[in-house]
């Protein structure tokens, strides 16, 4: 399999540390009320001047994204490390989120030009767990990106199965198994193979456990691993087809989340499925008119082959239910173009059964800066899921991310459950606050901050 110079840990670009004083030597920097994120050049000892606005979360999370990025492009004056004087009523924590991931880059290159290296945030109010604490949700977030970057030619089923192993490897409390499509053919996860026939590379089913003593809530959390999509038999249009490395955004998501909670050391048990497959053409791929049989039993009528994602998943929820039988359930993926429509491409679509887990993972997404909306699981359409060959119907039309959802509502019996769509806000063509243009690792905090809620 072919090698990547992926880190087998995460960390974001640069070292963020915090002080009481100013280091001797090196360059200054100061907040001030300017508009947030507007970086100027100072005056005296204050190389920088960088406005945070009217001071809310967001706009001290934009500021810190945007000095890394302004330090980093001075290439006549390259800085390897820089100091910035906050004040004591700096939202501290927030700023060093913004600048850990507002000068992410991710690049396939022998470029090894020197770049920022240390931050050092100077203030009497920082609470130095907390920033700590924020390393590892930016170590998550840079991990999911990470991952859903790399170019599919590496990113095979198999290289993300063992990728996933190697970044938990050695975090206390982390247990990896990885199933092969033998494996898989043995269980019956028939959404998974039917997905994955059509492609050289087979299926594989990367599952993660974190079993902290004392524990008492147990989460399962699914997460889609399309390595790539063509869209199978029902092709995809060729513009815009390169950017389906990132189908597997919400995969990435949940390895990074797992990775975190157990590097947290939070006091409750998870679980990460990810069913990874790669929907390719060829004499094996699947066909709409089939009838495939998921791990459980169902059976599900195939409408679309570009509808692929919700396929693996109904396995992977059949199966992580049936065999943990969590106290919660959450998966997220990139699914529906259908949601992007609804909602553009920064805030995530939530669907839940159980409104005080919708409440806990939007509550979540908040304190980390990422933006959720509730959808409705409207019965209206649930008869539009059911088939006539199969017990189901994958695609039937209608409202898509709904009707998306529904489908999957079929695999989780009774257990509380939210499905978290992330189709718009899992990759970004431009920059705006810590985000950087390609994947955003989005949802990967909101996981953390929502097991930390049961903890």
């Amino acid at each position: 399999m072919p090698r990547f110079p992926l880190p087998p840990v995460p960390s974001p670009l640069i070292d963020v540390e915090v002080a009481e004083s100013f280091r001797r030597g090196v360059p200054v920097a100061s907040v001030d009320t300017g508009k947030a994120g507007d970086v100027r050049d100072g005056q005296g000892e204050f190389r920088w001047l960088v406005g945070v606005g009217e001071g809310a979360a967001k706009d001290w999370r934009a500021a810190g994204a945007a000095f890394v990025r302004a330090v980093q492009a001075d290439d006549a004056k390259p800085v390897r490390s820089v100091q910035v004087e906050l004040g004591p009523q700096a939202r501290v924590a927030e700023f060093a989120l913004g600048a850990l991931l507002g000068g992410y880059r991710f690049k396939v290159s022998v470029d090894t030009r020197p770049g920022l290296q240390t931050l050092r945030l100077v203030t009497a109010s920082a609470d130095r767990q907390l920033v700590a604490r924020v390393r590892e949700l930016a170590a998550a977030t840079a991990l999911a990106r990470d991952l859903a970057n790399t170019p599919s030619n590496i990113k095979n089923p198999a290289w993300l199965a063992e990728t996933a192993e190697r970044v938990v490897a050695g975090v206390p409390g982390v247990r990896a198994t990885i199933r092969d499509e033998a494996w898989l053919a043995e269980q019956g996860f028939g959404g998974v193979l039917a997905v994955g026939g059509g492609s050289a590379s087979p299926p594989r089913f990367i599952e993660l456990t974190y079993r902290p003593r004392g524990a008492v809530k147990h989460l399962l959390l699914v997460g889609k691993g399309i390595t790539f999509d063509t869209g199978g038999l029902s092709i995809k249009p060729a513009d815009g087809m390169h950017l389906m490395r990132t189908d597997m955004a919400g995969g990435g998501a949940v390895i990074a989340a797992l990775r975190a909670i157990a590097a947290l050391r939070l006091e409750v048990r998870v679980t990460a499925l990810v069913p990874a497959a790669e929907n390719h053409v060829s004499g094996g791929s699947y066909r709409p008119g089939d009838v495939v049989r998921h791990y459980g039993g169902t059976t599900t009528e195939v409408s679309n082959t570009d509808a692929e994602g919700r396929m693996v998943l109904a396995d992977a929820l059949a199966y992580g239910i049936r065999r943990f039988r969590p106290d919660a359930v959450v998966d997220v993926a990139t699914l529906t173009g259908a949601m992007k429509v609804a909602l553009g491409l920064r805030t995530g679509g939530l669907f839940a059964t159980d409104d005080d887990l919708a409440a806990r993972l939007a509550a979540a997404g908040e304190r980390t800066g990422e933006a959720w909306w509730r959808m409705p699981l409207l019965d209206a359409h649930a008869g539009a899921v059911r088939g006539e060959l199969g017990d189901v119907r994958q695609a039937p039309g209608g409202p898509g991310g709904i009707t998306a959802a529904l489908f999957l509502r079929e695999f989780v019996d009774s257990v509380p459950w939210a499905h978290l769509d992330i189709a718009g806000p899992a990759r970004a063509d431009k920059t705006y606050a810590e985000v950087v243009p390609g994947a955003t690792g989005f949802a990967a905090r909101t996981l953390v901050e929502l097991a930390a809620s049961y903890a």
